[in-house]
């Protein structure tokens, strides 16, 4: 392992017991690094002989049509037709109640508390860098648990499409 990563996520680890100022250290270089893995995924989602690069306030959100406290934004691709990147921010209590798709989703938490649930895993609190990869068809939901807003990446690797409830 290169040396330089070991002190890196050393210092994310010590920063994270330092009060305010690491914790802002911390999400700094975990948003950083989530947005470095999130434009390669990007770049793949798009035609990928033109790519594509969007700075975080840049970001266009609409209001989704059945999660009243959730916004989101496509950053690559298209949902209706394949594989997409999305950003989400969902308000502080937002529930995303139990669902599932049929395509593969991952997701990485930039910043906020969110509690991931999902078919046969422990309820799991994710920090800022925190990921969940959910199977097409397993059942999931999220809270975003902060008493800010939640920003989260969200990627689906094919056509989007979403059934409410835990059957999957």
């Amino acid at each position: 392992m290169d040396e330089r990563f070991g002190r890196y996520t050393q210092s994310l680890a010590d920063s994270s017991n330092c009060g305010d100022a690491g914790m802002k250290q911390a999400t700094t270089w975990t948003l950083a690094a989530c947005l470095a893995v999130f434009i390669s995924a990007a770049a793949r989602a798009e035609d990928s002989a033109r790519g594509t690069i969007k700075p975080l306030l840049s970001a266009k959100f609409s209001p989704d049509n059945d999660v009243k406290c959730l916004l989101s934004g496509i950053e690559a691709g298209d949902p209706t037709t394949g594989r997409s990147t999305l950003i989400l921010k969902a308000s502080a209590g937002c529930v995303v109640p139990w669902h599932f798709h049929t395509a593969e989703e991952q997701l990485i938490v930039i910043s906020g508390a969110v509690l991931a649930e999902m078919t046969d895993h422990q309820p799991t609190r994710l920090g800022p860098g925190g990921f969940a990869m959910m199977a097409g068809h397993m059942a999931h939901q999220f809270t975003c648990q902060s008493k800010f807003a939640c920003l989260m990446i969200v990627t689906f690797d094919r056509a989007y499409d979403i059934y409410w409830g835990k059957g999957g």
